[in-house]
């Protein structure tokens, strides 16, 4: 397969590749054509179908697996697909995870660590409570190893919501080894749980968008809402402890301006928020130096994220 990280200018391309989106447009004299995203694990090309209709251009829509043929060319310094055939393609054409943007870590690997802080609790009612999810519940934990933790700011790939996860466990981990006051089972349980409601916030790849709960909810309520029903399921789960753990996920953006709907008021919902907000930020980070030239030292642009202008440091 070429992947779209390796194509060069001039060459001419009859692989298969996710249709991320598709739109009708016009030109200035009116004539119809396409814009279409395709999409494989190493990132996007801009495509365009200048005679949609004609004869080898077949139907599709977006998130299609389709088969093109075209020529790559450039455009104001960017690749672009002038497509010439195109056609929709059948499951076993293809195989999904070329197309999508993975964790570079085993996920099983990443998920039997997660478990072994799990083990590693004390307090029987959070040990019982994150067991639930992560170990008796098998649909849950087929979804949190596919899904993102976002749609395109940090750890948006297959695997994201657990690498990220499971980054935040391990800084939280450090944190209550190094802060002997913070109590360590509420401070990892915290952190496992943190996000959880992006598997409600976001759909599944190819698509992870924002769902209609997405949207009126945010994965910060939908996460404490979900957390609060499985307490109810555990006899006597203490009321103040279950409490202090919500509290701790409602918290965990920092600020009322990002979207908390409470400021930390523990010690524990205090560290979880900067081990998820060092955490989000490395990841960002991590992602734009991979996305810069091999040995480049210039300037990478403004990011939002970090509301800076970022570059590597010398060697």
């Amino acid at each position: 397969m070429k992947y779209i990280e390796s194509l060069r200018e001039g060459e001419r391309i009859n692989e298969v590749y996710l249709c991320k989106q598709k739109q009708s447009a016009l030109t200035k004299a009116g004539k119809p054509y396409d814009n279409v995203i395709l999409q494989d694990k190493t990132g996007t090309l801009d495509a365009k179908i200048w005679e949609p209709g004609s004869v080898g251009i077949d139907e599709f829509d977006s998130l299609d697996y389709i088969a093109v043929m075209g020529d790559v060319t450039s455009f104001q310094g960017a690749l672009q697909l002038n497509v010439k055939r195109v056609r929709k393609v059948q499951e076993g054409e293809y195989d999904p995870k070329d197309y999508l943007p993975v964790s570079q870590y085993d996920v099983e690997e990443m998920y039997k660590e997660l478990l072994s802080y799990i083990n590693s609790m004390e307090n029987p009612y959070l040990k019982q409570l994150a067991g639930s999810f992560f170990v008796e519940d098998e649909d849950f934990a087929k979804r949190f190893k596919f899904h993102s933790a976002a749609k395109t700011v940090h750890h948006g790939f297959v695997g994201g919501l657990l690498d990220h996860t499971l980054g935040v466990t391990r800084h939280c981990n450090y944190f209550a080894s190094a802060y002997p006051m913070l109590n360590r089972d509420l401070l990892l349980a915290a952190a496992m749980f943190h996000d959880i409601g992006k598997l409600e916030e976001l759909s599944v790849f190819p698509e992870n968008d924002y769902t209609d709960e997405g949207q009126l909810l945010g994965h910060i309520m939908i996460g404490a809402e979900m957390v609060g029903e499985r307490i109810r399921t555990i006899p006597d789960f203490p009321v103040r402890l279950g409490n202090e753990l919500k509290h701790c996920i409602l918290a965990h953006h920092g600020e009322l301006e990002y979207g908390s709907p409470k400021k930390p008021a523990l010690a524990e919902a205090v560290a979880l928020s900067f081990a998820d907000n060092f955490d989000a930020k490395m990841e960002t980070i991590k992602e734009l130096f991979n996305s810069a030239p091999e040995g480049s030292t210039e300037w990478l642009g403004y990011n939002r994220l970090l509301e800076s202008n970022i570059r590597k440091s010398s060697k």
